[in-house]
């Protein structure tokens, strides 16, 4: 028998997958899963003394996937993951194409596909959707709980722009794939996934290309900035709007810029960033699907 572990966030979206746990476990079960619900612990490595699990279920948001996938990768291991989305965003899950109800989501994983999928590491930290810095880099960590909970991603809508009126420029020097050149810019987003918040920003960005996805707003003044900012977001293509695609990325400032990884505190400078083909093996929705 196949064993698993549901490992559930209670805290993650609404904060009603904790009602769903048992629920979730039948529909495994009824696909021959040996499984066990296990609540997460942010001070635990979940992998502890499941070193020889056949699948790791995540029931969470970006940040829970983020911390399983970092505690795997501690160990040493080489675990199938399947996510459940419980969280507000759920990007990286979206990019997998899973379904938004659990129910269902645990029948795509029951029933699916391993897949050898990308990641991204930065210093060491791994990351499943975007690693970024700048403006509306802090919005997911300090928009509160509680109007995430109620209003969904446009919370992170009005937390963003409280930012725009403090946004400064950080002065990078950037390497991409060989490419040298610098930038004063506003916000950096570097995705391996297509989505941030819930808003498509990656628009060419897939999780299987072995590539990275890099957007850059460049500092002009203020109003400028803010236009640019909005027109992209509505799918246009501003010319202060940089973007570029690369397998690995090293980036140098005199500002030690706080960053930001998967809605979770990231790495430090200078940044030493690569895509890590293939390296997440996932269970993906069935193709039918």
């Amino acid at each position: 028998m196949k064993s698993a572990v549901l490992l559930y966030n209670p805290q993650s979206g609404r904060g009603k997958i904790d009602f769903r746990v048992e629920e979730i476990c039948t529909v495994f079960r009824a696909y021959g899963y040996d499984i066990r619900p296990q609540q997460i612990d942010f001070a635990a490595n979940p992998f502890d003394g499941n070193e020889t699990l056949s699948l790791m279920v995540v029931a969470g948001g970006d940040g829970t996937l983020n911390f399983a996938l970092n505690a795997m990768k501690r160990k040493g291991l080489d675990i199938p993951f399947g996510v459940i989305p419980a969280g507000t965003a759920n990007d990286f899950a979206g990019a997998l194409g899973m379904s938004r109800h659990p129910l269902e989501a645990a029948r795509q994983i029951a029933q699916g596909v391993e897949e050898r999928v990308d990641c991204g590491c930065v210093n060491g930290l791994y990351f499943v959707n975007v690693f970024s810095f700048g403006i509306f880099t802090t919005t997911s960590q300090r928009t509160p709980d509680g109007i995430k909970h109620r209003i969904g991603k446009l919370a992170y809508i009005i937390e963003g722009v409280k930012e725009v009126s403090s946004m400064h420029a950080v002065p990078l020097e950037i390497e991409a794939d060989g490419e040298r050149f610098d930038l004063r810019s506003l916000m950096v987003l570097i995705f391996n996934g297509e989505t941030a918040g819930g808003f498509r920003l990656a628009r060419r960005a897939s999780i299987k290309d072995g590539l990275l996805d890099c957007i850059l707003l460049e500092k002009r003044d203020p109003l400028r900035s803010a236009l640019a900012m909005g027109q992209y977001l509505l799918g246009g293509n501003p010319k202060i709007v940089r973007h570029l695609r690369a397998r690995q990325i090293e980036i140098r400032s005199t500002v030690n810029e706080p960053t930001d990884v998967d809605g979770q505190p990231g790495a430090e400078f200078p940044l030493h960033i690569t895509c890590q083909a293939g390296g997440l093996r996932m269970i993906c929705p069935p193709s039918e699907e």
